[in-house]
């Protein structure tokens, strides 16, 4: 366990570090100012992604130096890289210049694409269905988390509540050989790395993520996730995600049968209402992030048990959960 105390330490570490010498940059060219959509009331400094994801290829790069990389991975690993890379870029370029929105889907596409379409033939989520139609299906689905991952950082700490809970239980099921190596060292890096953000993120924050984290956060959560899946555990995989699948997918959806603009920023996730309806941003996350870990104990539970049975049972759980936190919050109430 000391190999993975390091990790998640020098992760931790090198993301509180590099924040504390890039805010006086952050704060002079990337400043988020209110308005009638923020969630924030006074300009405070985006941008706290890059140090989050230099943090993650900083501990990855040290641990592969010290314990020495897996051959078989590495060409999964660069095409991650590259793929998290490009969306750090357009993500960099869009907290300072806005992006047009086609173009951002277009660079999105293709980091979602190479990561998906170098994974090994073996990771299979449907084993029965053709490899040409399920890659298909991951590449939108990896579009649409991406960009899930990016809407719902929306408050302070939200994304902390979602990826700690998620990126821990990878770890996790990688120690039990539930999922490849790589996939557990890279969770634990990730998990470290925002560990390392959060008191900067703290409500009320002085410091957000920014499109240059979140998008590529979204990214690597999601190879999480088909990792997870292709090892044979896709309830798990459903689980974890599951509330943060579900608040932006029917918000998504009914924003469109109102006729809006989706591509217009807008308050009315159901963390936003609950905010917007008296709630405190503490008190929403404290919420979400207790439902994350239900649904990461539900995924655990799948993944050791692997019974039909107790799959239905567990996701017919997490559903249960997450809709009653949907409902609640909605009102006002959690």
């Amino acid at each position: 366990m000391w190999h993975e105390f390091e990790l998640i330490v020098t992760a931790a570490g090198c993301s509180a570090v590099l924040i504390w010498m890039l805010l006086p940059m952050f704060r002079r060219y990337a400043l988020a100012r209110p308005n009638a959509r923020s969630s924030h009331h006074i300009p405070t400094p985006q941008g706290g992604g890059v140090a989050v994801i230099l943090a993650v290829a900083i501990a990855l790069g040290a641990d592969a130096v010290l314990v020495g990389p897996e051959p078989t991975a590495l060409p999964d690993m660069l095409a991650l890289g590259t793929a998290v890379a490009m969306l750090a870029v357009v993500g960099a370029v869009d907290d300072i210049l806005p992006v047009a929105p086609l173009w951002r889907l277009a660079v999105q596409a293709v980091a979602v694409s190479l990561t998906v379409l170098t994974m090994p033939d073996e990771l299979r989520a449907v084993s029965g269905a053709p490899i040409a139609i399920e890659r298909a299906a991951e590449i939108v689905a990896g579009l649409w988390f991406v960009n899930l991952v990016n809407f719902m950082d929306g408050i302070d700490w939200m994304t902390v509540a979602e990826a700690v809970p998620f990126a821990t239980s990878v770890f996790i099921f990688a120690l039990f050989g539930a999922v490849p190596p790589p996939a557990g060292s890279l969770a634990l890096a990730l998990c470290g790395s925002i560990l390392g953000f959060a008191p900067f993120n703290r409500p009320v924050a002085k410091l957000f993520l920014g499109d240059v984290g979140s998008l590529p956060i979204g990214l690597l959560l999601f190879w999480l996730l088909l990792q997870l899946a292709g090892s044979g555990h896709l309830v798990a995989a459903i689980l974890l995600p599951l509330y943060y699948v579900a608040d932006a997918s029917i918000t998504l959806l009914g924003r469109l049968a109102r006729g809006e603009r989706i591509t217009e920023a807008h308050r009315s996730h159901f963390y936003q209402l609950a905010v917007i309806r008296g709630l405190s941003v503490l008190t929403v996350v404290q919420s979400v992030f207790a439902v994350n870990l239900a649904l990461a104990v539900l995924a655990a539970l799948s993944v050791r048990i692997s019974s039909v049975v107790f799959d239905l049972a567990a996701v017919a759980s997490g559903v249960a959960l997450v809709a009653m936190l949907l409902t609640k919050m909605a009102r006002g109430k959690v």
